[in-house]
């Protein structure tokens, strides 16, 4: 084979590779190749299956609700984005506390929404697939989120949990595996933990060691490939 020919031939097949490499990351960027998101939705059931009575159908976002077992916060996903009235995933919790540790909820920033006696904090997903139909579940809820918007979902090496990433630095994180979790005997790796990102609520009065329910302590997280302790208000479970 010639130069001519040698050329033609190398660049027919970096075109071939682009477009597979691109292929591969639109699967991805769908969640059809996602790892995490995959991964995630099998210890997700587990959570839900150890908490029966916790998970309900909730009308008010057009979706699902998973309480925490003092019923003080809950997590919630939507199962039709085009029907959430304010957020398609969310952390619906008790303001008392938070009120009664000083805040003043005119200084909150506009994505706190007073709903009653609680507050939510979420985000709308930038992506939607059809309404899920009448047979409708958490988990197919749950899968919404897992193919349209996986970039939602993480995984904390740190804790080994999986977890919502809310917006704002607010998330829902569960144990990837609860029985080995609960065997390593470690205080700090709960089954399921709300976290709230403290700084909004910092900065509307509320003194953080005066918050009854709420641990406000540093936890590690990933910071441009270095591990760094950020504080964040957390409200962890044992579950099994």
């Amino acid at each position: 084979m010639n130069k001519n020919g040698k050329l033609i031939a190398s660049v027919a097949a970096a075109v071939i590779l682009t477009a597979a490499i691109t292929a591969g990351v639109v699967k991805t960027a769908e969640g059809n190749l996602d790892v995490i998101g995959k991964g995630s939705e099998k210890s997700f059931e587990a959570v839900i299956g150890a908490l029966p009575d916790a998970v309900k159908s909730d009308e008010t976002s057009g979706g699902w609700s998973l309480a925490s077992p003092d019923d003080s916060v809950r997590v919630i996903w939507s199962e039709d984005y085009q029907k959430s009235p304010v957020y398609d995933v969310m952390l619906k919790f008790d303001a008392k506390p938070f009120l009664d540790a000083g805040l003043d909820e005119s200084k909150l920033p506009d994505n706190y929404k007073k709903d009653g006696e609680a507050f939510l904090v979420g985000s709308k997903l930038s992506k939607g697939g059809s309404p899920l139909s009448d047979k409708a579940d958490a988990i197919s809820a749950y899968r919404l989120i897992e193919t349209h918007n996986p970039d939602i979902i993480n995984y904390h090496s740190a804790m080994d949990h999986y977890g919502l990433k809310l917006g704002d630095g607010n998330m829902f994180e569960w144990a990837k595996n609860m029985e080995i979790n609960t065997a390593s005997g470690k205080d700090q790796d709960k089954d399921i933990v709300f976290v709230l990102n403290p700084e909004p609520l910092l900065a509307a009065g509320v003194d953080p060691q005066k918050v009854e329910g709420w641990v406000y302590a540093t936890v590690p997280v990933m910071d441009h490939g270095k591990n760094i302790e950020v504080y964040k208000f957390l409200k962890p479970f044992n579950i099994k």
